[in-house]
């Protein structure tokens, strides 16, 4: 399975739609997570039109879409446990406030600090695609893929 992962896409803060590039990557994927700091409804309807989206609110996203999205999920994928969360918060590092949310998933997918993280500690994948719109200190806008098969997952961070 592939999935197309994305997190602080800002949109129409940061840019007016989903950038060509990952609409051209997501256009075989099987499931595409966003990992929160969504703030318009009409993004996750734009990725929709191509597969299959879930996704979490970040602390940009407004009250109304918060309270459909949810601020966590636990997903099972092709035998894989997902934690998909955005990551902020007051206390530690946004990597560090991932892993606490899922101590019993397999790959935490998180947002935040637009920071791209793609590295297995404890056993458990981390996940950070980075951001599309708003690279701040990476060197480039990014997106992420995952690939599932057998209960084993694979990140691949990708700048463009």
């Amino acid at each position: 399975m592939l999935i197309g992962v994305l997190a602080d896409t800002h949109i129409p803060k940061r840019a007016k739609r989903i950038p060509a590039p990952v609409r051209q990557a997501f256009a075989g994927v099987d499931l595409i997570l966003h990992a929160g700091d969504i703030l318009a409804e009409s993004v996750l309807e734009e990725l929709a039109l191509t597969a299959p989206v879930e996704a979490v609110a970040g602390n940009g996203d407004p009250s109304e879409l918060a309270a459909v999205l949810g601020r966590r999920k636990l997903l099972v994928v092709a035998g894989c446990r997902i934690g998909l969360v955005h990551g902020d918060g007051d206390e530690l590092t946004t990597r560090r406030r991932a892993m606490l949310a899922f101590p019993e998933a397999d790959c935490i997918v998180f947002g935040h600090s637009h920071i791209p993280c793609n590295l297995t500690e404890n056993g458990q994948l981390l996940f950070n695609p980075g951001s599309p719109t708003d690279r701040r200190r990476s060197p480039r806008p990014s997106y992420g893929l995952l690939r599932v098969a057998g209960g084993a997952v694979n990140g691949e961070i990708i700048y463009f």
